[in-house]
């Protein structure tokens, strides 16, 4: 942890950065993919000028959940059955034993699949990956919030981010040379706020949404930003980038100052 957020940015900045001369390859994770067509602009401060955003506080209970998921799924595993859930909702798979399952599950390592094109090295962690008799693997995500409505489809904006996540993740096993279903499956728990008293736990309504994902976005990404990084002037930022607005604003309210 970082004592202060001058510390955090100095830390930042003295990382390995990409510089376009480099022969190196770059490491590029799924989460700044889904930087880069949330706001060209901040991916390039933060990838290729060392100044991220802000960080988000950490949200532990989704991480807890995230973890007591991934225990539960992993007892069903150890047996070759499939969970509850899974079959409750007829999916036909059982949650994949994989000898580097732990390390597509690790957030530094991952799924990793090298762009030679690009000279990118793109990795994302996934939560689960289960599979079919057939031996098709269908990726898996965990979700937690908790909502008055019952949550059975992907309808909300941000829901939009999550379906760019999934299909990352298929695109980076169908390079690794996976079969992969177009079919993953969202694992969300809703924590409840109806029940009568709190009794130092909380309670989950538990759906599984399949969605239907297409990969073929993300070559043509990786390309537009490898062109990005490559560009010694910073893109445009985005329209509706509340960061570059915040920028923009206080370096007018400065300027009037000087």
């Amino acid at each position: 942890m970082f004592d202060s957020m001058s510390q955090y940015y100095n830390a930042k900045r003295s990382r390995n950065l990409f510089n376009p001369h480099s022969k190196d390859s770059f490491s590029l994770s799924r989460s700044r993919i889904d930087l880069f067509l949330q706001c060209p602009r901040c991916f390039y401060l933060d990838r290729r000028l060392g100044v991220d955003r802000p960080p988000s506080f950490p949200f532990t209970l989704n991480s807890a959940v995230d973890v007591l998921l991934k225990q539960e799924f992993d007892i069903h595993r150890a047996k070759g059955e499939p969970h509850p859930l899974m079959r409750a909702y007829g999916v036909d798979a059982i949650p994949l034993a994989h000898e580097k399952l732990d390390a597509w599950r690790d957030t530094f390592t991952g799924v990793q699949y090298f762009h030679k094109e690009s000279n990118f090295l793109i990795f994302g962690a996934i939560d689960d990956v289960w599979v079919t008799p057939q031996g098709e693997y269908l990726v898996v995500d965990y979700k937690a919030t908790s909502t008055a409505e019952r949550i059975t489809g992907l309808n909300k904006p941000w829901h939009d981010g999550y379906k760019r996540q999934m299909e990352i993740y298929q695109w980076l096993f169908r390079k690794n040379g996976y079969a992969v279903s177009s079919t993953g499956y969202f694992v969300y728990c809703n924590g409840k706020k109806d029940v009568r008293a709190f009794d130092g736990k909380l309670e989950f309504d538990i759906t599984l949404i399949p969605y239907q994902g297409d990969d073929g976005w993300v070559e043509k990404t990786i390309y537009a930003l490898s062109s990005c990084l490559r560009n010694d002037v910073p893109p445009i930022q985005a329209k509706e980038c509340d960061y570059c607005a915040y920028r923009g604003a206080a370096e007018g309210v400065l300027s009037k100052q000087r």
